[in-house]
Parts: structure tokens; C-alpha cells; sequence
């Protein structure tokens, strides 16, 4: 078989600066289910998810709750969970606090700031098939939230390193 590129049909010219990462593979360091804890609001958090998703309420028990889950997985799952109010202006703030973990995350841990750094211009896409909030979707027309928090951090960081 001769070597082939992405651009050779199967992908658009416009795959080939792009890389698709899952958020919620414990082993990519970009996403909120990696290993690398870091401290926000005066408590250490195992990893994004679990900040993100007690972020989601006021309630600073069911907080903690969440922060002492044993996985990012069941973090999340105390986060969807349906009879537990979510904080009023959530879909207002959610954005601003993945940032802000996301920042800290990569603050607190220089080889992911660094990695982060490396991606340069290449445009990062959360490959989620079913996430067309965070994600790209199936379709690849999802809005990739989780994609654009990473390259604002990442400007952030470039912009940070540079003064």
C-alpha cells in the first residue's frame, strides 16, 4: 500500500490541521478525565470533571460529594443527576468554569501547558459522536465548545509565555 494523507478523499483538505482528541479518555492528556489533579477554590481536584461537574451546583455538600468520587466517571454521574437542582445561571457559566479548570490544569502541570503549546495553530476538535455542544457530533457540525475552551487556554498560556 502506498502512503496516504488525509487529504487523499477520505478527509477534507481542512482535517489535515486539525486533531480530534476524546475528552473523556483518562489517557489523553487534553481531556477532563485525565489524572492530573490541581488546586481551584482552595481544594484539590482529582481531575476537570470532577470540578466541572460539582461546579454545577450551589449545594457545597453535593460539591464535595463530587470532588471525593472515586473516578472522573462517577463524577460525572453525581453531576447529571436529575433531582439535584442545577445552579441557576449554569448554561450562563459552564463555559467559564471548564475554562477556568482547564487553565489551572495546565498551570499545575507544565507538560500539559507545554504539549498544549506544541499544537501551535492546529485546530483542536473534542470527537465526540454524540456531544454536539462540547463536542464536534457525528457530523463534525457540533459546536466544539471543549475544542475552543482548549485553544483559548492555549492562546493564554502563549500569550502569558511570550511576556
Amino acid at each position: 500500500m502506498g502512503d496516504k494523507t488525509l487529504s487523499g478523499g477520505l478527509f477534507s483538505e481542512e482535517d489535515i490541521n486539525t486533531t480530534y482528541f476524546s475528552r473523556v479518555d483518562s489517557d489523553e492528556e487534553f481531556g477532563t478525565f485525565s489524572l492530573h489533579p490541581f488546586t481551584l477554590e482552595d481544594k484539590v481536584w482529582p481531575t476537570v470533571e470532577h470540578y466541572y461537574q460539582a461546579m454545577k451546583f450551589e449545594d457545597t455538600c453535593y460539591q464535595e460529594t463530587i470532588r471525593l468520587a472515586e473516578t472522573p466517571k462517577k463524577a460525572r454521574k453525581l453531576g447529571r443527576h436529575r433531582f439535584k437542582r442545577l445552579r441557576k445561571d449554569w448554561k450562563k457559566v459552564k463555559q467559564l468554569y471548564m475554562t477556568r479548570a482547564v487553565y489551572t490544569k495546565c498551570c499545575t502541570h507544565p507538560n500539559i501547558s507545554t504539549k498544549l503549546l506544541a499544537t501551535d495553530n492546529t485546530r483542536l476538535v473534542e470527537n465526540s459522536l454524540y456531544d454536539y455542544y462540547w463536542g464536534c457530533g457525528r457530523d463534525r457540525r457540533g459546536k466544539n465548545i471543549y475544542g475552543q475552551v482548549l485553544m483559548n487556554v492555549r492562546k493564554k498560556l502563549a500569550d502569558e509565555h511570550e511576556t
